[in-house]
């Protein structure tokens, strides 16, 4: 009888080590398997994260480029106009224009990196710097049936070669940044 009982203890001790072993196993690749669900939901996240700020970037900025746009039609408008279309004091469809593009200005700042936003402080500088020859330009006397391109032909010329490479310049800082990112 003793055999049996010890034969039966045998069974069963190997029977609970056999199905702690298994328990075990199951655990430790439960937990692995969780480890690596973890980790792919972790690194899922952080691609969402990258792309959604690469979509915020390229927004800032076509919405910075495009703001400019506005801008250099409404400088260029003025440009034309007999007269340098006497802006009203304090407020006009350029100054308008100058109050979007440093609002999107704002956005290029905030989304980064530093040299871009340093590329697009020199396009709204040589904004800035074209409003404000204009205004000064229509305050001078002179043949109101001419217009400012024609009274100042020169400073116009500069004005449209310093717009080209600004905007050159910050195309050229935002490209590298979206090619890193995307």
């Amino acid at each position: 009888m003793q055999d049996t009982v010890a034969v039966a203890l045998i069974t069963s001790l190997s029977t609970l080590a056999a199905a702690a072993l298994t328990g075990l196993v199951g655990a430790l690749s439960t937990r692995r398997q969780l480890a690596h669900q973890l980790t792919v939901a972790r690194q899922d996240s952080v691609e969402r994260r990258a792309t959604r700020r690469d979509e915020l970037r390229r927004d800032a900025y076509v919405g910075f480029l495009g703001a400019c746009d506005q801008a250099y039609r409404q400088l260029d408008r003025r440009w034309l106009e007999a007269g340098g279309g006497d802006p009203v004091p304090g407020y006009d469809d350029a100054y308008a224009a100058m109050r979007a593009v440093d609002e999107a200005y704002n956005l290029v700042l905030l989304e980064g990196p530093e040299d871009v936003a340093s590329a697009a402080r020199s396009v709204l500088t040589s904004l800035t710097t074209e409003y404000a020859d204009q205004r000064r330009f229509g305050d001078e006397p002179g043949d109101a049936a001419v217009s400012l391109r024609d009274r100042h032909r020169e400073r116009w010329l500069a004005a449209i070669e310093v717009r080209t490479s600004r905007r050159i310049s910050f195309v050229d800082a935002v490209r590298p940044v979206l090619d890193r990112d995307g």
